[in-house]
């Protein structure tokens, strides 16, 4: 029976007085009832507007179908046939911008909530099924896959289950990429990560971790130990800064560097080896999710107050409104139309403040955002003892630096010939972080699919 109702089915979450006293995942999931519940909201269009808006092309309406059957297992089923990560994405892929923004029942009212059906047709299996993959039959040819993140999870298995003998690179001692290292274990826990990687060691994919391709070895001595093809997805981990006074006090983190800390490190731990004393008023420069990332660790690590300073106005954030709305229960000032432009020290070189400048909002710049614009004379401090820095992140140079013919752009992202990823460099693709920046694990997801695609076809062709 059609469920009418024009809400989503309310997530469960923890209540934000307690959460920010753990690092326990907030979103709890939904029980059985509530995702039957939610499924029945679906309207099982025929022209499936929601699949075409998926980078990875999951058969949307025949999953939730399953769900509304009580098959669970097969629900899993239809959406792994598409995605490598269905657990993952349905914590951290950004659907109100992708396949619920297209939806049906949005133009009424709220769309279905698709991401929390993949979740929970995710969970029901790895809790309940888990059924042994049936390892493909080896062709006997060598790939290599640079990078264990979603867009080179992606890859791997694709190739994986075409026959191929594949062997990721993680120069990390965990695997996961930015979904270990950079997201925090209340948005997604590392379990989850694990039990998906899980998946691709059934196909027969073999990992090796500790490995710097550019350090410990280099694209050509891939190629010269007989991989065929090599797929770069090593992500965008080199931070940025603003370029302001003041941002070598100590007290200033790259959101990057903190949350690694915390994330692979286990700094909010006193025990561990690289604790992060959390100062008690905290500013954390940024909009996206991120921002919302690391402020709301800096919150659970102690900070009494927590500022989002973001240059733009709520109508333009970044983030994922779901993660706003988090930070905002748990007690996060959002600072908007904000900038700064100078980070205040004492006589021993700690930070004591931030000088910011008030903002307005012009015509729309590149990104189709309105562009702000400073106020003049409008020059005010805030009172703090750390400032992270969350604007933004570039891939690494060290893979392009040695490897010749494999150029890059001005920002030091990997150039890719077409959208199937070939680079400058024959043999060797690339995609994901990597080659656009910063972006999400659903896109990352697509361009991995999209060049495994394009380097069966390669090397079934023998051509280069």
């Amino acid at each position: 029976m059609l469920n009418r109702s024009t809400t989503k089915q309310p997530m469960p979450v923890q209540d934000p007085a307690i959460r920010i006293t753990n690092f326990q995942e907030v979103a709890l999931g939904y029980t059985r009832e509530q995702a039957i519940d939610e499924a029945r909201r679906c309207l099982d269009c025929k022209h499936k507007p929601c699949v075409a808006g998926c980078p990875v092309e999951i058969d949307i309406p025949v999953f939730i179908n399953h769900i509304i059957e009580g098959d669970m297992k097969r629900a899993f089923e239809t959406i792994f046939e598409a995605s490598s990560l269905p657990a993952v994405c349905g914590r951290v892929c950004p659907q109100e911008t992708q396949c619920e923004l297209v939806c049906v029942r949005a133009n009424k009212g709220e769309p279905v909530a698709i991401g929390r059906l993949e979740r929970f047709a995710a969970d029901e299996y790895f809790r309940h099924e888990q059924a042994p993959l049936e390892k493909p039959v080896s062709n006997g040819r060598k790939t290599a896959v640079v990078g264990s993140g979603p867009a080179g999870i992606t890859c791997a298995r694709e190739l994986a289950l075409a026959g191929f003998d594949v062997t990721m690179f993680e120069a990390l001692h965990m695997t996961g990429g930015v979904l270990v290292y950079g997201i925090p274990e209340f948005r997604l826990p590392k379990h989850i990560v694990d039990q998906e990687v899980g998946m691709l060691e059934k196909l027969g994919v073999e990992i090796q971790t500790n490995v710097i391709i550019g350090r410990t070895l280099t694209v050509d001595d891939l190629f010269e130990d007989g991989y065929e093809a090599v797929f770069l997805g090593t992500g965008a981990g080199l931070p940025r800064f603003m370029d302001i006074e003041g941002e070598t006090l100590n007290g200033v983190y790259s959101a990057n560097e903190f949350l690694t800390r915390i994330n692979l490190m286990k700094a909010y731990d006193a025990k561990s080896a690289t604790p992060v004393q959390m100062a008690k008023r905290v500013a954390v420069v940024g909009g996206g999710n991120v921002a919302m990332d690391a402020a709301r660790a800096a919150k659970r690590l102690g900070a009494d107050t927590v500022y989002i300073v973001y240059r733009r106005s709520m109508e333009e954030i970044p983030a994922r409104a779901e993660e706003v709305h988090h930070a905002m229960d748990e007690g996060i000032i959002l600072k908007l139309l904000t900038n700064p432009v100078k980070i205040l020290g004492d006589e021993d070189g700690a930070v004591k403040g931030i000088r910011c400048v008030e903002m307005t909002l012009g015509e729309p710049d590149a990104s189709g955002r309105r562009r702000p614009v400073t106020k003049p004379d409008s020059d005010f401090d805030i009172d703090v003892d750390a400032v992270i820095m969350a604007i933004g992140t570039s891939p690494n140079p060290m893979i392009s630096q040695t490897t010749p013919g494999l150029e890059t752009d001005r920002w030091g992202c990997i150039v890719t010939k077409d959208d199937e990823g070939l680079t400058t460099r024959e043999r060797v693709y690339a995609g994901g972080d990597a080659v656009t920046g910063a972006a999400t694990v659903i896109l990352a997801m697509g361009a991995g699919k999209k060049a495994s695609k394009a380097m069966i076809e390669m090397l079934a062709k023998g051509r280069t």
